[in-house]
């Protein structure tokens, strides 16, 4: 799997999973078809368990404050949303079936190494890991493409990112754009920052989306972006912690087939005409004898005018022939050919 080729054929789309498997292997499993069926390139989940992220700890400063996740304490969170373990080959074998790649966002090094050991091809870092510094580089260090998302993170802090991972010479990244709320509102996309990233740090970007709606990815689409990450669901009616900002499959398919047609409009940066373009130019405007003009007659504004459709000289000519005189005869509609203005052009 090579991220990089992948992403000269279009845009690639990753359908993020997270927690909306909602603890069945089932939900996961049809995720997979659904998300493959709706045009995902490829269905992502995450590696981690509540001990490597956090402690179980209740004290005031655990305790997650506002936002979807009000009042939980992190081990709870994570312990309710995480992707068992035992799972996450036999998701990437589905993956393979439904004809999609299979990523995963580790958060330790011991996610790492499991991740290896299941044969994973490339790797995500999440937002909240941009300043895990050691992790990045250990992770880099695998050899294979990275995917870093950026929300939050500052110039610097995305410098030192991509620092680490060039350090284990891995050049293979692509940056996404973030914003870490959920969900997000358009007023904090900030979006006009992908063609900066592009250019400030000289690697592919994309968008990991947390807005609703097709929107966003649309427009990230337009400014440059290479990578969409979106969180998907069967139903945001299934509980589980990611379900509130999450797309449901026939959104998901919305927003694909939005995405496509947004490459479509963007098409090449070329003049050359298409082929229904070249079939409007009879339409456009032309000189033509609006009146009988006899030969040696002067042409004049009430015997010349500029109309469809485009049979004559082009009405840039129009001042040169005025005040000439008609080397032959036009009948009422003749157009005005080219040899009228020979010896007066340049």
């Amino acid at each position: 799997m090579n991220l990089y080729e992948k992403m000269k054929n279009g845009t690639y789309i990753i359908a993020e999973m997270s927690a909306n498997h909602a603890g069945k292997i089932e939900n996961a499993y049809q995720i997979i078809e659904e998300a493959a069926k709706a045009g995902a390139d490829c269905v992502k989940i995450q590696t981690y368990t509540a001990d490597t992220l956090t402690i179980d700890c209740d004290r005031e400063e655990y305790r997650i404050k506002g936002g979807l996740w009000d009042g939980y304490n992190y081990y709870r969170l994570y312990r309710e949303a995480y992707t068992p373990w035992e799972w996450q080959s036999a998701l990437k074998e589905k993956c393979k079936e439904a004809g999609v790649d299979f990523l995963s966002t580790p958060f330790d090094k011991t996610a790492v190494d499991f991740l290896e050991g299941i044969g994973t091809e490339f790797y995500k870092i999440a937002s909240f890991e941009l300043v895990d510094i050691p992790l990045i580089e250990y992770t880099a260090g695998m050899g294979k493409p990275m995917i870093l998302s950026c929300g939050m993170g500052s110039t610097e802090e995305i410098e030192e990112a991509l620092a680490a991972c060039k350090r284990q010479r891995n050049e293979q990244i692509v940056l996404l754009k973030c914003c870490s709320q959920y969900p997000a509102r358009y007023e904090d996309m900030n979006l006009s920052v992908i063609p900066d990233m592009k250019k400030r740090f000289g690697v592919p970007v994309g968008l990991s989306d947390h807005s609703m709606g097709s929107l966003a990815p649309v427009a990230a689409v337009a400014l440059g972006a290479k990578v969409i990450e979106k969180h998907v669901c069967l139903s945001r009616k299934i509980e589980n912690p990611d379900a509130g900002f999450s797309m449901e499959m026939e959104e998901f398919a919305k927003m694909t087939e939005d995405v496509r047609n947004a490459e479509k409009l963007l098409g090449q940066a070329s003049y050359e005409l298409t082929k229904q373009e070249r079939s409007g130019l009879a339409m456009r405007r032309s000189l033509a004898a609006v009146k009988p003009i006899a030969a040696g007659e002067l042409f004049t504004p009430e015997n010349v005018k500029s109309i469809r459709p485009a049979i004559g000289i082009k009405p840039k000519y129009y001042d040169a022939l005025l005040g000439k005189r008609a080397k032959k005869s036009y009948e009422f509609g003749e157009p005005i050919v080219m040899s009228e203005l020979e010896g007066s052009m340049r």
